[in-house]
């Protein structure tokens, strides 16, 4: 797990800023469109699930989700993407987990932004966001890590990102590259880095298994062991 080096990126703690503000609102009392129903969501499984369930947004049509609405089970990413253990987690983890659990409905997995190696992170945090405004979040999301060096950042340019953007199908490259230059989605990304902040994530990746914290890169069979645990209590 990478350490995040905060007094150095004074970008950062001003994104941050602009979403600190509401996000303790926004854990305690989650807007409308954010909550499960309850023909969805059975109340033995958010309390079984603790105080930190909350965490998962559970918002119906979300581009950053994968897997059904009313799942028993919601893994939470934390993420960067130039992290290799990210990386990592995305090559070698997910498609398991994905595989194996969210197919039968059993888990949900919401991605988070946690851009943490300067600004380059930033920007691949946006492009993400403007991949998703298109409907091909996880086709970027995937792109990307799939050519992610073992070691070390990558330098994810806005012409490298709109390559990875190509490559993943997004149809208006104009839009993309609009998107990318712009910040209408930085209140969005800083609120995600601010819950990561709020927890005690300081690096990537970090998780939330229905509110029980994994941080960084751990063996697939934790997941699967505390997915499973959870799914038995749901």
């Amino acid at each position: 797990m990478r350490r995040n080096p905060v007094g150095r990126d004074g970008w950062l703690a001003i994104v941050v800023a602009v979403a600190a503000i509401g996000l303790v609102g926004y854990l305690i009392v989650r807007p409308a469109g954010e909550s499960a129903s309850p023909a969805t969501t059975s109340s033995a499984s958010q309390n079984s699930a603790g105080p930190l369930a909350k965490l998962a947004r559970r918002t119906a049509g979300d581009p950053l989700a994968q897997g059904v609405v009313g799942a028993p089970v919601v893994l939470v990413i934390y993420s960067d993407y130039r992290c290799p253990f990210c990386a990592k987690f995305s090559r070698e983890h997910e498609p398991a987990l994905v595989k194996q659990y969210v197919g039968d409905g059993t888990l949900r997995i919401e991605w988070r932004d946690l851009p943490i190696f300067g600004e380059p992170s930033m920007l691949a945090a946006r492009a993400g966001r403007a991949a998703a405004a298109q409907g091909k979040f996880w086709e970027f999301n995937h792109a990307v890590y799939a050519e992610a060096p073992a070691k070390g950042h990558p330098d994810l340019t806005p012409e490298v990102l709109r390559e990875f953007a190509r490559k993943a199908g997004v149809p208006d490259l104009g839009r993309f590259a609009a998107d990318l230059g712009g910040t209408a989605f930085d209140e969005q990304i800083g609120r995600d880095a601010a819950e990561a902040q709020s927890l005690g994530f300081t690096g990537t990746p970090a998780f939330m298994i229905n509110g029980r914290p994994i941080v960084g890169a751990q063996p697939v069979q934790v997941f699967q062991e505390i997915i499973e645990s959870a799914k038995s209590r749901s």
